[in-house]
């Protein structure tokens, strides 16, 4: 690896059709930036769980080895049979991974715009992010305001977006209350700020009570844990007060999909003057955006016949909003130190993002422990 920015390291993944993960780190020459571009040195990087989609794949990680030498550590794993036919678009192709981060403009293109940035720190999003430099476009690199470090602007695209698309989505389609899954992670905080600053109404689902309590102490008002007896009461109960009819999940398998749209018309269905066997006519809805369970998604046909479950995906959405999408940005950068901040439970090497026992904690997803990885780190 050269000092000057000139090559670098850049963490790779690769599913082999014998049915092997391979995640190694490959030296590769920095592009040398043309006149409306820039090149930036990576200086922090989180894991969210879309990285981990393309870092471990459908890969079993408990069945993870480790080779190599300390510089370039090398993780194998075996893939299950049955997982592979979804690996089908990828198997044989070495793929660099990271979505969003932040860094540093250490050279750029000839153009006034990228001349501009020269010596910045910026956040950009793009890919191939787990890399010590990255060759971006200069219009592609949001400019983080003056004293703020990379590692407090590395996450302001994937979760303070995503939230933010959250909110615009129940407007745009008609709601006026949101229920979300998973909701003491990062993006959940995130969302309950932006809800609290917004009068939004807001019912977190979480899955134990200290994960509840994460939430209560940043002021939610509505958290229901799904691992409680009294569940489906509770949470019929708070759909009832917030009158919420739109639902993001980031669980994805299993049954809780299904239990949210029958609270949902339990709560209508209180109010109701007349019965009917078709349920309510108000439109119910849940977007699965994560998928934290892989398993089906299970739907017990208690909720009538006005209701809608299908995928949400952020950059689908922003393309969707064209223009408006720029409004958002803005209010990241405005409240990146406040509503959007994240938190790191450790910072890592790339090498040390290769160690066994760091993939066995940051690979279960858990609230609470997310990393950022540093590629420049030492």
């Amino acid at each position: 690896m050269s000092t000057d920015g000139n090559s670098g390291l850049q963490l790779r993944s690769l599913i082999k059709k014998s049915g092997e993960l391979e995640i190694s780190l490959v030296n590769v020459p920095t592009k040398e930036p043309s006149a409306d571009e820039v090149v930036v040195r990576i200086e922090a990087t989180p894991i969210n769980p879309s990285d981990l989609g393309l870092l471990t794949g459908a890969a079993d990680m408990t069945t993870a080895k480790a080779s190599g030498t300390r510089d370039a550590p090398v993780i194998t794993a075996k893939v299950p049979e049955g997982a592979m036919r979804a690996m089908a678009g990828r198997l044989d192709e070495s793929m660099p991974v990271g979505n969003e981060g932040a860094g540093v403009v250490i050279r750029t293109g000839s153009s006034p715009a990228a001349k501009a940035l020269m010596g910045k720190t910026v956040a950009i999003i793009g890919g191939a992010m787990y890399a010590q430099y990255r060759t971006v476009a200069a219009s592609d690199c949001l400019v983080l305001p003056e004293g703020t470090s990379p590692a407090e602007g590395a996450s302001c695209f994937v979760n303070p977006l995503t939230s933010l698309g959250m909110v615009e989505t129940m407007r745009r389609e008609g709601h006026k209350a949101l229920v979300h899954t998973a909701a003491a992670s990062n993006l959940g905080q995130m969302l309950n700020k932006i809800c609290l600053k917004d009068d939004i109404g807001l019912v977190n689902i979480v899955r134990s009570p200290q994960q509840a309590e994460i939430l209560r102490k940043i002021g939610a008002k509505y958290v229901v844990d799904s691992a409680s007896s009294s569940f489906m009461a509770d949470l019929t109960n708070a759909l009832a007060e917030t009158g919420a009819t739109l639902a993001f999940d980031a669980i994805g398998g299993g049954k809780l999909a299904g239990q949210i749209l029958t609270c949902m018309e339990a709560a209508i269905s209180r109010n109701a003057k007349v019965y009917s066997r078709y349920g309510s006519n108000v439109h119910k809805q849940v977007y699965i955006y994560g998928g934290l369970d892989t398993g089906p998604t299970e739907l017990n046909r208690t909720f009538g016949m006005t209701w809608g479950i299908g995928g949400w995906l952020l950059f689908q959405f922003l393309q969707k909003i064209g223009p408006d999408a720029m409004k958002l940005r803005q209010r990241v950068v405005s409240e990146l130190k406040t509503t959007f901040a994240s938190h790191y439970t450790k910072v890592v090497s790339l090498q040390e993002a290769l160690q066994p026992a760091e993939i066995a904690v940051y690979a279960k997803r858990a609230t609470g422990e997310k990393y950022l990885i540093n590629p420049n780190k030492g």
